[in-house]
């Protein structure tokens, strides 16, 4: 059963289950991870850019955003991670609707196209660097001081890394160097959370089938300048990874933890 279907299916939520909050929720990664924490009984709020695509998200999950009862469990709010007055007014918009915030999956992120660093514009790398890390930031930044306030006191932080936080792809100079960011944020995070029992870990991510990864079914640049197909793996192993780390009581942390698919060309010399 996919996730999708999985969270569709489920039992209806009851309006006191943990709250969730995630970034990017309106396609990939994302939207399958609030299907699931949706499916396995949080309180969850979608953000992204596209209002049209949250909606989607929040049907995909059995929920319709026009009713009033909908909003017992998800919560849809239209934000620019990469502003920070869009950030401060979502978190406060979930602050009023439901109190408290729990978890936080910092998963917004886009990419720049593919080209040779000196054929890239300098709005080009500022754009990625605007959403990947300082959206992650600010968005880390308000849930800290919700989670600090609220009663009981502390939360989950997930940061989604990926496998290029390890090693770059060719040609991706803005992408691969904010996921080496988000590793030093998380690392911060996780050590300025400890006296507030907020919790920080990070999932690091290789080849799931996403939009985003539909190229690699059809061939990709590869270190060595060939072309060739990656093998995938279904997004809704990721969403469970992110269930299992979000399900640890705060006195246990997933530090970092990498889903990938087995035979993809990372581990080895390509």
């Amino acid at each position: 059963m996919t996730t999708s279907s999985a969270a569709a299916s489920a039992s209806p939520r009851s309006d006191e289950g943990p709250v969730a909050l995630v970034t990017g929720a309106g396609s990939g990664i994302g939207r399958a991870v609030a299907l699931a924490l949706l499916g396995a009984g949080y309180r969850v709020a979608l953000l992204g850019r596209r209002a049209e695509a949250l909606a989607e998200t929040a049907v995909l999950g059995g929920f319709d955003p026009l009713q009033p009862v909908s909003l017992d469990s998800v919560l849809v709010l239209p934000t620019d991670v990469s502003r920070p007055e869009a950030v401060s007014a979502a978190f406060e918009g979930l602050r009023q609707h439901w109190g408290r915030l729990d978890l936080l999956f910092n998963n917004a992120g886009i990419g720049a196209p593919a080209v040779p660093i000196d054929e890239l514009s300098f709005e080009q790398w500022r754009s990625v660097l605007d959403v990947n890390l300082s959206g992650a930031f600010l968005c880390a930044q308000a849930a800290f001081r919700l989670m600090k306030q609220q009663e009981p006191r502390g939360g989950r932080i997930i940061n989604n890394g990926s496998i290029s936080a390890h090693a770059p792809r060719p040609n991706s100079a803005p992408y691969t160097a904010t996921k080496h960011a988000i590793t030093g944020l998380t690392k911060s995070l996780s050590l300025d959370g400890r006296p507030f029992d907020i919790a920080c870990g990070q999932i690091d991510i290789g080849n799931a089938l996403t939009e985003m990864a539909q190229p690699m079914t059809r061939g990709v640049p590869q270190a060595n300048g060939s072309i060739a197909v990656e093998p995938t793996m279904d997004v809704a192993h990721v969403a469970s990874a992110v269930l299992y780390m979000a399900s640890l009581p705060l006195s246990a942390n997933v530090q970092t933890l990498t889903v990938m698919a087995t035979t993809m060309p990372f581990v080895g010399r390509g």
